[in-house]
């Protein structure tokens, strides 16, 4: 395998590492969140989590995206055009990154960060935060088996 690939994947293991803590906190603050289900400090906390989990995702998307040289254009749909294009195979370029049950809840993620970025003055339903949280500790499983995946075919397609 060629080192270009080799730093490619080292990259990728990088951010998967740091997703993976995110995943850690949400699990924490989810758990205090249960226990305090009337604290607007937790809840605005774990809804921050969430906002960073979706935001550590799309970023191992772009590495994946730059190195494939899978550019999008449409900049005023750049981030859904990003993660559907995460889904797909392009044949003779990449394997897909994301299965579709990934895609989904990853899809519900991006759209919880939109929301969160622009709802400046609103206030946060405590239960929808936990099952966003929830669905995210679904996704981290499904995540990493697509992950495991989409390398071992990365390693495949290059020797």
């Amino acid at each position: 395998m060629e080192e270009r690939v080799r730093i490619f994947i080292a990259e990728l293991d990088a951010q998967r590492k740091e997703i993976l803590k995110i995943c850690s906190a949400i699990e924490k603050k989810t758990e205090a969140l249960r226990n305090d289900i009337n604290s607007e400090d937790i809840t605005n906390s774990l809804a921050y989590k969430l906002h960073n989990l979706y935001s550590a995702y799309e970023d191992m998307f772009k590495m994946v995206a730059r190195f494939f040289e899978n550019q999008i254009d449409d900049v005023g749909r750049y981030h859904t055009d990003l993660l559907k294009r995460m889904s797909i195979e392009i044949e003779g370029v990449r394997p897909n990154v994301l299965s579709e049950e990934s895609f989904g809840v990853l899809d519900e993620l991006r759209g919880f960060r939109h929301v969160f970025r622009h709802a400046y003055g609103s206030v946060l339903d405590a239960e929808r935060i936990i099952k966003l949280a929830e669905k995210s500790m679904k996704l981290k499983r499904s995540f990493l088996k697509d992950f495991e995946d989409f390398k071992g075919k990365l390693r495949k397609s290059l020797s």
